[in-house]
């Protein structure tokens, strides 16, 4: 891989989407503008708060006086972890749009990792996790949801769900993202798969939960993931109805940089 393509980069939109990460949004914020500042002085940073009820409101209200990188768009009820990612992906206004959950179990100073990746061709940077510090019981659910989808979905990429992205914001003029749960970054590497776009994977770190706890992992949540993973599965691989088109001269690549 050669020196990253930062002479036209276009600036870089940094967003987290936010469900009662009172906790923990400050850091992330401050964190991603001095990693931000690192790479660019053409930058913006973004929260999505999700209709949260802990606090996180004005959280980032008295944050908003403090940094004038940061914008905020709130929904005013909770609509679910896609349509936060959607809201995200749709007020980015760079040309490179970085994002990764609220709730610090990723550190946004590899972003700077990922940025190294950037280069002629390269539309999709996706972290994969090098360990995953959860309890035993997500570890084995999040394994199983891995393999699943994989062979479901015929993906290529090292991890589906790991939420530390970077990626070419022009995607999107050709990847239309419909889901409003979880499910939409299985969507998204999907679609992105089939369009032909270069995805690049690099390893980061996954820490334990500082505070607060997952809004996925209970019964009720599970079953409605499992029913929109076969909803998706019938879209997109026995119907093939997604809007992207793929490109004529490409297939679909996926490069991995391993920890030395």
């Amino acid at each position: 891989m050669g020196a990253p393509d930062t002479t036209a980069t276009g600036g870089l939109s940094i967003f987290f989407p936010a469900y009662n990460d009172a906790g923990t949004i400050p850091s992330m914020v401050l964190t991603a503008v001095i990693a931000a500042r690192r790479i660019t002085d053409d930058f913006e940073v973004i929260v999505v708060n999700d209709g949260s009820q802990d606090g996180t409101s004005e959280v980032l209200d008295e944050l908003s006086t403090m940094c004038p990188a940061l914008r905020v768009v709130t929904h005013p009820h909770n609509r679910g972890y896609g349509a936060a990612l959607r809201t995200g992906f749709a007020s980015a206004t760079k040309s490179w749009v970085f994002y990764t959950d609220g709730d610090a179990q990723y550190d946004p100073r590899e972003l700077g990792d990922l940025w190294t990746h950037l280069g002629p061709g390269v539309d999709l940077v996706n972290g994969y996790k090098t360990s995953r510090s959860d309890p035993l019981h997500r570890i084995i659910i999040g394994r199983l949801y891995h393999h699943t989808v994989k062979w479901l979905f015929g993906l290529k990429v090292r991890d589906v769900d790991c939420d530390f992205r970077l990626i070419r914001r022009a995607i999107f003029d050709r990847v239309r993202l419909e889901k409003n749960s979880g499910v939409i970054c299985l969507e998204l590497m999907k679609k992105v798969q089939d369009a032909g776009f270069c995805i690049v994977e690099a390893p980061v770190h996954h820490y334990h939960r500082a505070c607060g706890k997952s809004q996925f992992f209970n019964a009720r949540r599970i079953v409605r993931t499992i029913f929109d993973i076969l909803k998706l599965w019938r879209a997109l691989v026995w119907c093939r109805s997604d809007l992207t088109l793929p490109r004529p001269d490409d297939e679909p690549t996926v490069k991995r940089f391993d920890i030395s």
